[in-house]
């Protein structure tokens, strides 16, 4: 293999990087063509480094990657969108690191997807506008779990199949969705919450509608907690890992 076959140019969005020997940096990018790959950029850390500025987390570049046979060389950076908004307080970049975070926990070690790959960077760019991000974030949510196999089912309940009428209903992340009234009591030992009328309107909202359509939506201030709390409840039960943004924004969020 020669050289030029074992080097690539792809961009890319920063999941997670940290500091390695005296002057280098670890990087976990999840690139449009490559998918998700663990990279070294040497003397990264160095004040001379031309690429430092390029690789901070969330950040979309342009990456030139040689491939490797356990970590992937970084030889060169160029930013493409720093979502410099989005990095202006602690809000900001505590949301653009729990989307990436979402990412990093539902993908694998170069498993291209560029659905995810477009969804990621379409709402970092939402973000990054500075609209309300209540609705984006929960957009980028039931979508992302869309793209990975485990949409919730919003419309019909999951043990009966019957529609789903508009009043308070279950949710449950074992069965993977809405259980009627009618079916609580033969739904077994599955883990099932409460979810109100109104909150089940919005994440069905949110689930088939595009982003230009939300980004205008303005939640009700009564409703935020719950719809976070219903999310994170079915996205908590479905990764199977423990997500650290989450507590950050809340500690934000207080003060």
């Amino acid at each position: 293999m020669t050289k030029r076959d074992r080097s690539i140019r792809t961009e890319g969005i920063i999941l997670r990087r940290r500091d390695f020997g005296e002057s280098d940096r670890i990087l976990v990018v999840f690139t449009r063509k490559l998918g998700r790959i663990s990279g070294i950029a040497k003397g990264a850390r160095k004040p001379t480094s031309k690429i430092a500025g390029h690789l901070e987390l969330f950040m979309r570049s342009s990456f030139l990657i040689s491939r490797g046979r356990n970590l992937h060389l970084i030889t060169q950076a160029e930013v493409l969108e720093p979502y410099d908004h989005l990095r202006e307080d602690l809000a900001g970049i505590g949301l653009g690191s729990y989307i990436v975070e979402l990412v990093d926990a539902v993908t694998y070690e170069e498993g291209s997807h560029l659905k995810l790959y477009d969804l990621l960077a379409a709402t970092l760019n939402a973000l990054d506008s500075g609209k309300d991000p209540g609705a984006i974030i929960h957009y980028f949510e039931l979508h992302l779990l869309d793209l990975v196999g485990f949409r919730p089912e919003l419309f019909l309940c999951v043990e009966c199949g019957s529609e789903v009428t508009e009043q308070d209903q279950y949710l449950s992340g074992t069965l993977g969705g809405v259980v009627c009234p009618s079916c609580v009591s033969r739904a077994g030992s599955a883990d099932i919450r409460p979810v109100s009328a109104r909150i089940l309107k919005y994440l069905r909202h949110f689930q088939r509608s595009n982003l230009d359509e939300l980004t205008a939506l303005k939640i009700p201030r009564e409703l935020r907690q719950g719809l976070e709390e219903a999310i994170r409840y079915y996205l908590n039960h479905t990764l199977e890992v423990p997500l650290n943004s989450p507590d950050f924004l809340r500690r934000v969020s207080k003060g």
